[in-house]
């Protein structure tokens, strides 16, 4: 399946929080504090212009992110049953909108390179796939992606009617186009997992924009 380019205006994004975070003890990641700051604000910063609209895959009491101002968007499949319920969130929504294309972010992610979503939709367009994901430092980003909302049914039937969960299982049907991002000085895609990563992050957030390249354009 081959899609048209998307037009900027025809690009939404999501960021996904509706996770566990097991790793971290439970809780949001996204309402921790980097530099004095939720990790939210990062990935706010760093998503909200490359996409027309902004909006967040969250579970439970909505009201916890009111301060940001996005929409709030529970799973649509009950049990979290892993990120594709959050990707298929997005996509609901963003076709509600009348969007084409869905971006996804994840909320624990403060780094985030500001051209991300017109590299996915070069290396997308290029490769003539439906879909797009990030790489760095050798290693897949899935859900750093770029999704249609053309496939939205057959993912809902994909975890509802199938049980899958794995990301890269869904995207291999379909075709799957990577944009590889450097991971020199640091990793964009660096992830804020474990309470142990918070200090690490200190210790980017504190380091010359520049030199990380994470400037916004």
């Amino acid at each position: 399946m081959t899609e048209g380019a998307p037009e900027a205006a025809g690009i939404v994004g999501v960021i996904l929080a509706g996770g566990l975070a097991r790793r971290m003890g439970g809780g949001d990641k996204a309402l921790r504090t980097l530099s004095g700051r939720p990790v939210l604000d990062w990935v706010v910063e760093r998503a909200r212009p490359q996409v027309s609209a902004l909006a967040l895959n969250a579970n439970g009491d909505p009201g916890r992110f009111a301060p940001w101002g996005l929409p709030v968007l529970a799973d649509p499949v009950e049990g979290f049953v892993g990120p594709l319920a959050g990707v298929l969130a997005g996509l609901d929504w963003a076709a509600e909108l009348g969007a084409d294309w869905l971006a996804t972010f994840p909320c624990d992610a403060p780094f985030l390179p500001a051209d991300l979503v017109a590299r996915l939709c070069q290396v997308r367009l290029a490769a003539g796939v439906p879909l797009a994901c990030a790489r760095s430092d050798g290693r897949d980003h899935p859900v750093v992606g770029l999704w249609p909302t053309s496939l939205r049914g057959d993912l809902r039937t994909a975890l509802v009617d199938e049980g899958l969960r794995k990301v890269d299982l869904w995207t291999a049907r379909h075709g799957l186009a990577v944009a590889e991002f450097a991971a020199t000085p640091h990793d964009p895609f660096f992830n804020a997992n474990r309470p142990e990563d918070f200090q690490v992050a200190e210790g980017l957030a504190s380091c010359d924009a520049d030199d990380l390249n994470l400037k916004l354009v």
